[in-house]
This record gives structure tokens, sequence and C-alpha cells, in this order.
């Protein structure tokens, strides 16, 4: 279920701060109201507020006035202005300095109402907007989440199963192995969905900036800081906050860091008022963080706020069933990309792709394809349309003591499979076999003594 909409009133009369204040609570919103500029400024301030109703004559305060500092303060807050005193010139200066929308007294509640629903519309759409544009930057794989590998399955459903508390997860695994579009699947499968999923590189930055990324900063705090800057934190409010490789984080930031996840709360560099925001926490990681707080390098308190739930995500070596439809999907969607004709995979390059170990996991095979589908002239893919590091090497020279015959080649493979699969039905479809021939070969390898 999604969150209420939290909605702030800022109105000089009490009457109207009530009456709005029912009128939203009917239509499951939260609501609070304010009676000045400076308290509107400082409500702001603090975070939290998805939509704002601003009286247009607010005392001696202009509302007109008061909106670009309050957009400032929250840049992505919503403003409807109100007024009894309402000019079409009014409306065109509202809507230019950035309001939502412009709502003449005395309203309705059911004008109330389909101001709500608009914002929220807007809202959902500007998450699906941005869920799709990440995912056509990655590439997002399907696929990766259809596994047929049990280690892999087992991760997805720890992932479902998270997805709709707020607890905090820590996504552990080799880099490559598609952290962050769990941590995006996670999202769309948690009661935020229709809020924003920000994510924060944290190998990318110096320190100092990435202090400002996180929690903004005030023009003035640092060389270079012309204006103020709200950080990903506010932009995340309501939604969910990604630390890509968080074990890479400053002890000083580190500290800062536990307290956003204890108490919700920060500031921005260079200010003194304290602000809030409603975030969930994930974050991923390659590295072990265990031994990095047995090295001093990592706090073990943070650890514990954004452990709640550990997800350690298989290296794609571990998963061989799945290599071959990723390689596929991957050929699928760069080929689409770039109006071509999926090609497909001729046996010896399946059989090459199978046989590589992967360091660089499920982000080194999507590079591998997209740089076939640009250079291959050919509607199948050989070996010699791959990477040269991945084309077989001449076998050395033969000596009696390397020679095995074809029986103990096929008995050695047919073992070494079985003993990544945890059916026999698993592992024939990874040897390309029915599982009854499976069975006959299993069974004269037994007769013979080799199994």
């Amino acid at each position: 279920m999604l969150p209420p909409m939290r909605v702030l009133v800022i109105d000089d009369e009490a009457n109207i701060r009530t009456t709005l204040r029912v009128c939203l609570e009917a239509a499951g919103c939260q609501a609070h109201g304010v009676a000045s500029g400076g308290e509107a400024e400082a409500a702001v301030r603090q975070g939290g507020f998805d939509l704002a109703f601003l009286d247009l004559r607010l005392g001696r305060t202009d509302g007109l006035e008061l909106l670009p500092r309050l957009l400032a303060a929250a840049p992505r807050l919503v403003v409807v202005i109100m007024t009894a005193y309402a000019t079409i010139e009014n409306a065109v200066a509202a809507i230019k300095g950035g309001a939502f929308d412009y709502l003449q007294k005395p309203f309705t509640p059911a004008q109330v109402r389909h101001v709500v629903e608009r914002v929220r519309e807007r809202q959902a759409l500007k998450a699906r907007v941005e869920i799709l544009e990440e995912s056509l930057r990655q590439g997002v794989p399907d696929v990766l989440l259809a596994t047929r590998e049990p280690a892999m399955a087992a991760v997805i459903d720890l992932i479902e199963r998270a997805a709709p508390s707020d607890s905090a997860v820590l996504l552990t695994g080799e880099s490559g192995t598609g952290k962050g579009v769990l941590a995006q699947w996670l999202h769309t499968r948690s009661r935020r969905a229709q809020r924003r999923l920000v994510t924060v590189n944290c190998p990318t930055l110096t320190p100092e900036l990435l202090a400002s990324e996180l929690f903004g900063h005030t023009r003035g705090a640092f060389t270079g800081a012309v204006r103020d800057q709200a950080g990903k934190v506010e932009e995340a409010d309501g939604g969910t906050l990604f630390l890509d490789e968080v074990g890479e984080i400053t002890p000083e930031l580190q500290s800062k860091l536990l307290r956003f996840a204890q108490e919700h709360a920060f500031e921005r560099l260079g200010e003194l008022g304290t602000r809030r925001a409603d975030v969930r926490l994930v974050a991923a990681t390659h590295r072990d963080l265990n031994a990095d707080v047995a090295a001093g390098r990592f706090r073990l308190d943070l650890l514990y706020r954004l452990n709640v739930i550990e997800v350690e995500v298989p290296p794609l070596r571990a998963r061989p069933a799945d290599l071959l439809p990723l390689a596929r999907h991957f050929l699928g969607f760069f080929a689409a990309a770039m109006g071509r004709p999926t090609p497909t995979l001729s046996p010896a390059t399946e059989a090459l792709l199978l046989a590589q170990p992967w360091p660089g996991n499920v982000r080194e095979l999507r590079n591998e394809m997209e740089r076939a589908v640009v250079l291959s002239r050919s509607p199948e893919l050989h070996p010699d349309d791959l990477s040269p590091r991945l084309r077989p090497v001449a076998p050395p020279e033969l000596r009696p003591s390397h020679t095995r015959s074809l029986a103990e080649v096929e008995r050695r493979h047919i073992e070494t499979v079985m003993a990544h699969t945890t059916t026999r039905e698993e592992a024939a479809q990874i040897l390309g076999i029915d599982p009854s021939t499976l069975w006959r070969k299993l069974k004269r390898l037994e007769e013979a003594g080799g199994h």
C-alpha cells in the first residue's frame, strides 16, 4: 500500500486550514496547517511534504514571493495556489513561478479531491518514467529474475518477501552480478513503488562531494557551491535510496549516514536547521564488510542498521543454466536498439560462452553481447565474432598421460554438471539431452564402475 500523501496547508485563516484539512484527510492524506510564511518555510525544510496548498495573500506575505523559496527548499514539492481574488494575471504568474495548479476560493471537497488525484497520478507517472529510463539505461534483463538456478531463485524469493516491508536491505556479492537490478526490483515490489528510487554511486565522488550528493548543501558551503542544492536523500523522500558500493564511504560520512538511518534526520552542508526524510535504505557492496569492521574501516553499528536483511547474489559462474538465456536476451536487446535482426548463437559459441569463468559476471556478458551485435556481420554468431580473450586457445601438444577416451571425457563432463545441479532434469537441460537419455548414460557408467 502506498504511504499517505503528506500535505501542508499554508493559510492565515484558521477556518480555511481546518476545512481543507478535513477534505484532505477524507481523501486519504495526512495534513498539517501553518499560518505564516516563516512557519511554512520551517515546515518544508523539515521535509516529508508531497503537496502544499498556498494562500496567495498570507498576511503581509505575498504567496507568489514565498513560492520560489518553498520550491528551493524542497524541489520535489508540488504547490497549489489558493486565492479568493482570482485573476488571469495571478494565475499565469503562479504557473510561471512553478505552481502546479490554481484553486479559487471558495472551493468544494470535490475540487480538493480532484487536485489530490491529479498529483497522485503525476507522481505515479514520474515514478514509472524514471524506472523505465533506468531500465533502458541498464538494459535490465527480465530473464535475470526468471532464473533456472536454485541459488538465484532463493535470492528472488528473499527479495519478494522483503519488499513489502520498510526494513533495510544489504545486497552482497561480486561486482557485476546484478545488485542494482535487484535493488530496482525490490523497489518496484514495495509499497513505495510510486515514489522514486534514487541511486548514489558511492565510490565515484570525493568525500565532500559525496556528502553534498547525499544530504545537499547551501550556497557557499564549499568552493563551487553557488546555490542551495537538495541532496539525494530529499529526492528519495517517500521512496527508496540505493547506496551502491556503500563500503567505500569514509568514517566521517558513515557517522552521518548512521544518524540518518537511525533518526531519518540530516542537515545540508552549511545549514544549521535539521531536515527529515522518509526513506527506505537499500545498500550494495562487493566488499566483506565484516572484515572491514574487524579492520576498523567500517562501523559495526552502521552495518547492523544496513544489514537487517542480507541478500547474497551468486556470481554468473554459479548460474550455468542462466548464462545462455541471459546472452540471448542481451543479443535481442542490443539488436532491437540498433534496428537489426537478433543474431543466434552457434553451438560452438554456446560451448565457448559456457566454458568462460566470467569474472565480470552479468555486466561482462552484457558488454560482450553488445560488442558482438555491433561488430558481427552474420546472422549467426561464431567464436570468431567474440572478443579475442574469449576465443579458445590452441590445445597443448598431447602426451600419452594427457590422452583420454571419448567415454572418459563424457563421464567427467556429466559428473561436473551433476555436481553443480540439484536434479537430473536440470542436469539434462544443461547437457542438452532428455532426462531419460541422461538416466541411461548414468546407468551405463554405474555398470562400468565409472559413476
